[in-house]
């Protein structure tokens, strides 16, 4: 650490200090300390995450990329590369917390509708004696269990549950569903990998939330952000790489486009959105109208032809009257 100047100090301690962060958010830090865009000075950016991990390596830490896959966005974070679940979620856990966590993660790894998440009820129902081992026998493990374990209720379990959100070990999914937090595809990657968590076909990480093979009995599946970036053209096969059967039209693509219409479907869109587009065609709108009332007053001059001083006349000596 002693090799590294304030600038990569500053992006360690927003990693430590903030949690993980969404990658603008650290591209923005990034720029305010080296007054570089990582985007477009690439090579910068990577030489400089390159010499943190280097100096995080001492410590057993490591300074990573990982994709959320409930909304594909890629978050930067500092994590410990010692595979050890205490020291992953550090002393603020006890250890009926820490099992409670574990039991949670392992339902919904087991979620057979590959949601990656499981409802507020499932997640309290967990059962901490299935988090530890115990040499007596099956039938004795209840009464065997430590005193802080029988004493774990299920209000201690809520109260857990939203420690562990929170903190983003967990999350509150879209459809109000307890799933992964971010923080736990930071540090679980090798725990994926020993338990032989299904990876996604494309991109080879762990398939928590995920579509699979429409066919029974086939295994393969994709994140959905993987599965849209695989099939984003609406030609070409959609096969299956494991069996060959086609997958379904993914909900992005599920609207079919009118071919034969010759205007956009997002014209309108396109010119609300582009100043020059909509004051083009507000200007064109506008012609087309004033020549419209020009012929319409056209029309009634020949049908009527009483000038307009007529009308004007008798009014402006009323006006007149009123002032006498």
């Amino acid at each position: 650490m002693a090799g590294l100047t304030w600038r990569y100090h500053t992006l360690i301690q927003a990693l430590l200090s903030r949690g993980p962060l969404k990658e603008e958010e650290f591209h923005e830090v990034f720029i305010g300390v080296s007054g570089k865009n990582p985007v477009k000075h690439q090579n910068v950016f990577n030489e400089a995450l390159l010499r943190i991990n280097n100096a995080l390596a001492y410590v057993q830490f490591e300074l990573r990329a990982c994709r959320n896959q409930y909304d594909g966005k890629v978050y930067y974070g500092v994590v410990n590369n010692v595979a050890d679940e205490q020291s992953k979620l550090g002393t603020k856990y006890s250890a009926p917390q820490i099992a409670f966590y574990k039991g949670v993660i392992d339902a919904i790894i087991n979620d057979a509708g590959l949601e990656g998440a499981i409802s507020n009820i499932d997640a309290l129902n967990v059962r901490l004696e299935n988090q530890i081992v115990l040499s007596q026998a099956p039938q004795d493990s209840t009464a065997k269990l430590p005193t802080a374990f029988k004493l774990f209720n299920m209000s201690q379990k809520e109260k857990t549950l939203q420690e562990l959100i929170k903190d983003r070990w967990l999350c509150q999914t879209s459809s109000d569903k307890i799933g992964l937090g971010i923080r736990s595809f930071f540090d679980l990657r090798g725990w994926f990998r020993t338990n032989e968590v299904p990876s996604c076909d494309v991109c080879n990480d762990a398939g928590v939330k995920a579509s699979i093979c429409p066919k029974e009995g086939c295994s393969v599946r994709i994140h959905d952000y993987c599965l849209k970036k695989k099939f984003s053209k609406r030609t070409g096969a959609r096969a299956c790489s494991g069996c060959g059967t086609e997958w379904p039209l993914p909900e992005y693509e599920s609207e079919e486009i009118d071919e034969n219409n010759t205007t956009s479907p997002d014209e309108s869109q396109i010119a609300s959105a582009n100043p020059v587009l909509r004051d083009l065609r507000k200007a064109k709108t506008e012609k087309f109208d004033s020549s419209q009332d020009a012929s319409q007053r056209k029309k009634r001059r020949i049908c009527k032809p009483e000038p307009a001083e007529t009308v004007e006349a008798p009014r402006r000596g009323r006006s007149r009257a009123r002032k006498a």
